[in-house]
């Protein structure tokens, strides 16, 4: 029987410390493959689409054009690619932004080891990995009031309750475990969100929510 596949990782990160440190500690993990390192977003542009990681270790503050752009504009290129934030700040409206262009994940620097390869391992498997503060914040947003919301966007409290737990990065059968109902009650709550949020994914789903809380 023939192992599975190497997750294919790439890195855009600036610092050149931090990204052969993020180069060593991928070689060191087992089931993956860095396939590609690069130092500002443009050189990440041009190369991804040709190398087809399934998920990038984004920078967030690069020079010239920022992680978040990029985001929006490696996305359209490579839909299935799953896209980890890093970031020294945790601040509301960079995890917006980032959810927004397609982000699936957010891990704050310093990253160890152990959480690295978890994360990467995590995101592939449908999941949406986040350094605990930042999976708080997310929380808390959907806890605020919403003053006026769009009839458009209304959802049920299951479905609401279902997207919250999505947002905190649980995968389909976790939250069905946790709600004590079945894996495709889940589906089918998660088909109805994103049809009544006119989006086809989780990140655009939780951005689109919280916009509407901001």
């Amino acid at each position: 029987m023939s192992e599975p596949a190497s997750i294919r990782v790439a890195i855009i990160e600036d610092n050149e410390g931090l990204r052969q440190t993020i180069e060593a500690i991928l070689k060191r993990e087992s089931g993956i493959e860095c396939v590609g390192a690069f130092e500002s977003a443009e050189d990440g542009l041009r190369e991804i689409p040709g190398l087809k990681p399934a998920v990038v270790l984004m920078d967030i503050q690069l020079p010239g054009m920022n992680g978040v752009d990029c985001v929006r504009q490696l996305k359209p290129l490579l839909p299935e690619l799953q896209i980890i934030m890093l970031t020294v700040h945790d601040h509301t409206k960079s995890v917006f932004e980032s959810l927004e262009a397609g982000a699936n994940g957010f891990l704050l620097k310093p990253v160890r080891a152990g959480e690295l390869g978890r994360a990467i391992h995590e995101v592939h498997a449908g999941g949406a990995p986040m350094t605990p503060n930042i999976a708080r914040q997310v929380v808390q947003t959907f806890q605020k009031p919403i003053p006026t919301p769009d009839p458009a966007l209304e959802l049920s409290p299951r479905e609401r309750q279902v997207l919250e737990l999505l947002a905190q990065g649980l995968l389909q059968k976790e939250i069905a475990d946790q709600l004590a109902i079945s894996y495709h009650t889940v589906q089918a709550y998660t088909a109805r969100i994103y049809e009544k949020l006119q989006v086809r994914s989780r990140s655009q789903a939780v951005a689109k929510y919280l916009g509407t809380m901001r």
